[in-house]
């Protein structure tokens, strides 16, 4: 066997390992008990990926004129994305984690997009026989990689408020992305036949507009879905970039991320009662939330931190349902603390977490993790939901759109139809709030102007601080 061919073998092996570490990852992954390890294990599997992939270039390039160049190129590249990484890794803050995945995601949509075109423009030495597939790879790589990139550029923008996060209602939206579909399988088609540019050009172009247009026209509330499938996107995207390159790990990773984000997708839309196909379709609602300005529904009634202390000391069971806004005030430790100082005196606490609390899936258990909050008093939506009736106090912790009302009593609302935490059958519910506007949805919260709840006003640090301080 040649040097080249051992080189190979060698590399064959390190991806089938770097795969079952990938694999152990996302099993990792599953639980909160085994999140750290699963982390390491794909720590470890990107390195021998990448080790693998320096050797197979090592051996490849070994001898030819190119190869100082090639190598140099390589070594540059992979110092700069380094250190990127690792300067975002230290300074992003939790709150923004959802807007730098989703721009993350659109890193990989615009690598298929390339890696598509290279393909494209340097097709020697393919079989005849294989043309046609070739062709095929190129053409579908790069339209999913485009609707991956500006999909996420989009997401990108509504999640850090850089664009509104109303849905987009261009008239005829669906007929428009069915239309975006019946051309690019004609183009395809086409292309396979007789392959131009100019009709890569096209469906680059098409497919980088249906992007924006499928994102664009889903509204805030529904990002946290969005975020999972373009995960998703990202991962096929990957994979067709592995048919490409001809790397049979690339073609396993995004076959993994690919069939595991959308699976995600599929459990998170069940949760809001969205259907899967309006994901992929581009946009949940038929109309946009009520205008800020439509949210007044009675009169709501405040309270202070004191009074707030007073009805957790004389509450035998306690339930936390937090949201974006304990993310903003980054107000996970001083939840932890009271809720440590609350079950030191014998009462019971728990936490109810909505599926999509958060702008990702897993935010706030994530949050609550890192505060050291005990794994087995976080409870899913469908665990908790049955005992709010019987809870003395609710705690409502930034979150607004999963604990609303509307969702469940409103057939009119937005977000009819999406299953909450119905925090309002507990006897006391206290808000805690910045001010009475309503969520990220856009859509009004009936929920304050309740008999049994009060609002507390402020940041959400200082005023768990200042109860626990009173009691």
């Amino acid at each position: 066997m040649t040097a080249v061919g051992i080189a190979g073998a060698v590399a064959g092996a390190a991806y089938i390992v770097a795969a079952l570490l990938f694999v152990l990852s996302l099993a990792g992954l599953s639980r909160h008990e085994r999140a750290r390890r699963g982390v390491g294990y794909g720590i470890a599997g990107m390195t021998v990926a990448l080790l693998a992939t320096l050797w197979l270039m090592l051996a490849d390039a070994w001898g030819a004129a190119s190869a100082p160049l090639g190598l140099s190129l390589l070594v540059v590249a992979a110092a700069v994305g380094a250190a990127i990484g690792l300067w975002r890794a230290r300074t992003v803050k939790m709150t923004a984690m959802p807007e730098l995945i989703a721009l993350f995601h659109s890193f990989v949509g615009l690598a298929a997009v390339l890696v598509g075109w290279n393909g494209a423009l340097h097709a020697e030495g393919i079989a005849a026989e294989l043309e046609g597939i070739h062709h095929a790879e190129v053409f579908i790589g790069v339209f999913i990689g485009a609707v991956t990139f500006t999909g996420s550029i989009v997401a990108f923008l509504k999640l850090s408020a850089r664009i509104s996060s109303r849905p987009l209602m261009l008239p005829g939206k669906n007929a428009l992305n069915v239309a975006a579909l019946v051309v690019f399988v004609a183009l395809t088609v086409w292309y396979v036949i007789t392959p131009q540019l100019w009709l890569l050009a096209v469906v680059t172009a098409l497919a980088l507009a249906l992007g924006w247009h499928l994102v664009a026209s889903i509204g805030g509330g529904d990002m946290p879905v969005v975020i999972s499938m373009l995960n998703s996107y990202s991962g096929w995207a990957a994979a067709a970039a592995g048919f490409l390159l001809n790397n049979d790990l690339l073609i396993v990773t995004g076959a993994l991320v690919g069939s595991s984000g959308a699976y995600l997708s599929y459990i998170m839309c069940k949760a809001m009662n969205r259907s899967f196909i309006s994901v992929i379709a581009g946009g949940f609602g038929i109309e946009a939330p009520a205008e800020k300005g439509e949210e007044a529904h009675g009169e709501h009634r405040e309270t202070d931190p004191a009074a707030v202390a007073e009805l957790l000391a004389s509450a035998s069971s306690v339930v936390i349902t937090p949201g974006y806004g304990m993310a903003v005030a980054q107000a996970q430790s001083a939840v932890a603390d009271l809720t440590r100082k609350l079950r030191s005196r014998g009462v019971e606490v728990r936490f109810g977490i909505h599926p999509v609390a958060g702008r990702l899936p897993g935010h706030m258990n994530v949050l609550l993790a890192e505060a050291k909050v005990p794994y087995d008093i976080v409870l899913e939506m469908d665990e908790i939901n049955d005992d709010f009736a019987d809870t003395d106090v609710v705690l409502v912790i930034g979150a607004n759109d999963t604990v609303n009302p509307a969702a469940a009593e409103d057939p009119g609302s937005p977000i009819a139809g999406m299953p909450v935490l119905r925090v309002w059958e507990a006897r006391h519910v206290v808000v805690f709030k910045r001010s009475m506007a309503s969520g990220y949805a856009g859509v009004a919260n009936p929920l304050f102007y309740r008999d049994n709840a009060q609002m507390l006003f402020g940041d959400a640090k200082e005023r768990v601080q200042d109860i626990l301080a009173a009691l």
